[in-house]
């Protein structure tokens, strides 16, 4: 088990994360970007290229991938990618007529860019701290880099959502060790910034799904084990 903590690559990979955020939401610099999803992309790097500079420049060995330790990476694809994907499509195709696959695709490739940083590299670097600790920290500096301290009820509540998402996106890298399943259940919030009834079964749903997959998973892994 990992028991020395790197505080300079973790310092390192913070200021390039919340540099780049800075630079891309509050600067004019993507102003003359006219994809809204290569805008969108941008302002997600951050914590992406900090981990990746950080493994580079430290040697530090990342424990997460696009995988994870399925025994291929079809599967992780096709459960936590195509599949919602695919049944939030539908959904809004038979619904409203339109079919918004860019931006749900953007969505997702955005929570994996954060999820390099904050998952693959935060909460890893930091594993042989409490886990409490360990979620505290990381849920402390993923608010800090939104860069919106307005002291409002709306940001509290944010700031709580933020800890049980460390928590709970902690469990499933802990247990999946796949940045496809963490950058998943990352994006189940941005899928659906407004709810309806509609919405709200689509995310019971894919959570559902989800969860009852893991569990089976962990099972069998378990007996396979024993």
């Amino acid at each position: 088990m990992k028991t020395k903590i790197n505080y300079f690559a973790i310092i390192n990979f913070y200021i390039i994360a919340i540099g780049l955020r800075y630079l891309t939401n509050k600067t004019n610099l993507l102003e003359n970007v006219n994809s809204d999803f290569i805008k969108v992309i941008l302002q997600a790097a951050g914590p992406a290229i900090g981990a990746v500079v950080a493994f580079s420049i430290f040697k530090i060995k990342p424990k997460l991938s696009l995988k994870g330790n399925y025994k291929n990476g079809i599967t992780p694809f096709l459960l936590y990618w195509i599949f919602p994907i695919t049944l939030i499509l539908a959904v809004e195709y038979f619904t409203k007529g339109t079919f918004s696959f860019t931006a749900i695709s953007a969505i997702l490739i955005y929570g994996l860019l954060e999820e390099i940083g904050w998952r693959g590299f935060l909460q890893q670097e930091l594993k042989s701290l409490p886990k409490i600790v360990n979620v505290l920290i990381v849920a402390v500096l993923w608010f800090i880099w939104h860069l919106n301290f307005e002291l409002t009820s709306g940001n509290i509540i944010f700031f709580g959502i933020l800890v049980l998402a460390s928590w709970g996106i902690g469990k499933v890298a802990d247990s999946t060790q796949s940045l496809l399943a963490v950058s998943a259940f990352h994006s189940l919030n941005n899928f659906f910034p407004e709810m309806n009834s509609t919405k709200i079964i689509i995310l019971v749903v894919l959570i559902a799904t989800w969860v009852i997959t893991l569990i089976i998973r962990k099972r069998r892994m378990k007996a396979i084990n024993n």
